[in-house]
């Protein structure tokens, strides 16, 4: 029998699920298309103006956890280092969030902008400003602010409060235990879903595009033959990356895709118009932010046009669609970063490369178009959008080279999404669990693959691609959910924290910056401070009616426990610690040591997350008792 480690009721299901949308768009791929398409429409006519309401709260909410007094948390405990280099991290959150994106899009988008712009006459400069700064709108800030609220909340109550990686987790505050039941259930399976439809749809994408440049450069029959093939080859190097793990396979292919994508954007910087790639950058980046508010908000409700829809509405939608996704990935790529470090490295980091990325493809492409290229790149947009970066090329030196990296820049990130997609949705069907069997991870891995090939042969991406859209209007609600129970709950570890800073003596708390803290010196705090208040708390429960509560107290620990009725039991314990002193410590550890400092930690069963209480008085830790009882109750 093989080894599992799955959650059923959701892996059947979603598998479930997904067979079923397969079956639907393989038998009736004409009326799935039009049906699904249909829905998206009146979806996004109908609630356009809550995409673009909720896109602007994520991003005040995650700027607010970023900068406000949250951002000092971290995503697991206080004392927790990254799991991965800052480099690595970075690359890893470029090569899931928009990898194929960036290098289908980057010439296309400018250009279709360009030549049909929402406000401006086509074709002129005044059409090329705005082409770019609507370019800039679409993959800045708002799209990693939405990524970034998901992301955020999955490390947060995973890493620090202990609860499983999956989507319910972050509605813990909201739901308590229900999470556990049917409707945490279906959340996850929603998202595997979601994750697998979005995925499944862009790998199509992607190697359509990988096939158009073969074609286009090398004669290979652009047939769909060579399309599967394509996806069987990238596919078997995806699974093999998914079987080493996020810390081998994808931080290594990772790695190599943001090294070749600099070099192909840079030697385009150097062949291009560099001096007027340089100063657009700048005016680009410039009408961004001059135009920041008014487009976050604009839905041209006075004047209708169906641009909104085709472009911005869609783009908010296809993110929220992809948000569980990306978001569950970078979360588990940034265990032991401050939300402020976390803020910072998805929001702006990426967005900064982009903006990059998208002047030198997009505003050359421009200026070939304007000039030698006489209006052939616009031509080949409009032609097909597949070709339209290997046409781009022509203009440049060196195309056979230039064309063959970008193939191969397709084909990894076709990779890391593929990986990074299966790793994802295999942790969601485990429960959280991050140490799965293999054949797990090979089934996703393999489903992607069979579910983008399917569908290529039977013409449903498009379909299967305004399904995806259309689940973006019910997960918008629960990213809602999600940002009220991050709040809520930080805004409660930060008055445990302000206990914890405001209540500590002067002297005790700069004893604990230069001088590491021994054993003894905690159990004597234990026994001094927090067995007194366990007692005084105890006491007063007997007092109010609470008879059934105890204290226990051993040499290496002490616990208060609180029941209310045979099934509700509260146990708050406290113990020394030890960790390994910060490396820039002044004090020298013994010959052959490692040296560490002591701290007296309290854990709260039936309540997730720990905290250290080192210098808290009897009164602060009856505080914190109290604190966590009615934390308790509220579950």
């Amino acid at each position: 029998m093989l080894e599992t480690r799955m959650n059923a009721r959701v892996f059947w299901g979603a598998s479930g699920v997904v067979a079923a949308m397969l079956v639907t768009t393989l038998l009736m791929p004409g009326t799935a298309d039009h049906a699904f398409k249909a829905a998206q429409s009146w979806t996004i006519d109908t609630f356009g103006w809550f995409y673009i309401a909720s896109v602007a709260i994520f991003l005040v909410v995650v700027l607010a956890l970023g900068f406000g007094p949250a951002g000092k948390l971290k995503l697991g405990p206080d004392d927790a280092e990254p799991d991965f280099p800052y480099v690595s991290w970075l690359a890893m959150l470029f090569a899931a969030g928009m990898g194929i994106g960036l290098m289908y899009f980057a010439v296309a988008e400018p250009i279709q902008h360009y030549i049909a712009p929402p406000d401006v006459k086509p074709g002129t400069i005044l059409a090329a400003r705005e082409a770019m700064a609507i370019t800039f709108h679409h993959y800045g800030v708002h799209a990693w602010a939405i990524y970034a609220l998901v992301g955020i909340s999955l490390a947060y109550f995973t890493y620090r409060k202990g609860l499983p990686l999956t989507m319910r987790s972050g509605l813990s505050p909201i739901l308590g235990k229900r999470i556990t039941g049917p409707i945490g259930d279906a959340i996850d399976i929603f998202a595997i879903c979601g994750t697998v439809f979005g995925v499944a749809t862009s790998l199509g994408f992607g190697v359509s595009q990988m096939t158009a440049g073969l074609a286009y450069e090398y004669a290979v029959p652009d047939t769909i033959t060579v399309k599967i093939a394509l996806i069987a080859l990238v596919m078997g190097a995806a699974t093999l990356s998914v079987l080493s793990g996020a810390d081998r396979g994808i931080r290594r292919l990772s790695e190599l895709n943001l090294i070749l994508a600099i070099l192909l954007m840079f030697f385009v910087l150097a062949v291009g118009p560099t001096l007027f790639l340089l100063r657009a950058l700048v005016q680009n980046f410039g009408l961004y932010l001059d135009h920041f508010v008014k487009r976050t908000f604009t839905l041209y409700a006075y004047e209708p046009r169906a641009w909104m829809a085709d472009w911005t509405l869609f783009y908010w939608a296809w993110w929220i669609a992809w948000s569980p996704f990306v978001g569950m990935f970078i979360a588990r790529i940034s265990r032991g970063r401050t939300i402020r470090e976390f803020v910072i490295g998805v929001l702006f980091v990426p967005t900064a490369f982009t903006f990059l990325w998208m002047t030198v493809f997009g505003n050359t492409a421009i200026s070939l178009d304007l000039g030698s290229a006489a209006g052939g790149i616009a031509r080949a947009v409009q032609a097909n959008l597949s070709t339209a970066l290997f046409k781009f090329f022509e203009y440049l030196p060196a195309t056979s080279v230039t064309s063959a990296l970008a193939i191969l820049l397709v084909g990894v990130f076709f990779i890391t999404s593929a990986d990074s997609g299966a790793l994802v949705i295999d942790t969601l069907a485990s429960g959280g669990e991050e140490d799965t069997p293999r054949w797990q991870r090979m089934y996703w891995c393999i489903l992607l693959g069979v579910t983008a090939a399917l569908l290529l042969v039977a013409g449903g991406l498009g379909a299967l691609q305004a399904a995806t859209l259309l689940a973006a209007l019910p997960f918008c609600f629960i990213m809602l959910m999600l940002a009220f129970g991050l709040i809520r709950q930080t805004n409660a570890d930060l008055a445990g924290v302000a206990l914890a800073e405001d209540g500590a003596a002067i002297g005790e708390r700069l004893k604990r910056l230069f001088v590491p803290a021994s054993k003894a010196e905690i159990l004597r705090q234990m026994n001094d401070n927090a067995v007194p208040a366990f007692r005084t708390v105890c006491e007063a429960m007997v007092q109010e009616g609470w008879a059934e509560s105890r204290v226990e107290h051993d040499a290496d620990s002490a616990s208060l426990t609180i029941m209310h009725g045979p099934d509700q039991v509260m146990v708050y314990r406290v113990a020394p610690r030890s960790r390994p002193l910060a490396a820039y410590t002044a004090m020298d550890a013994p010959e052959g040591r490692r040296s560490v400092t002591w701290t007296l930690s309290a854990s709260t069963i039936g309540v997730p997350g720990g905290r250290d209480v080192t210098g808290f008085s009897a009164e602060q830790i009856a505080s914190d008792v109290l604190s966590q009882l009615e934390r308790w109750k509220r579950r």
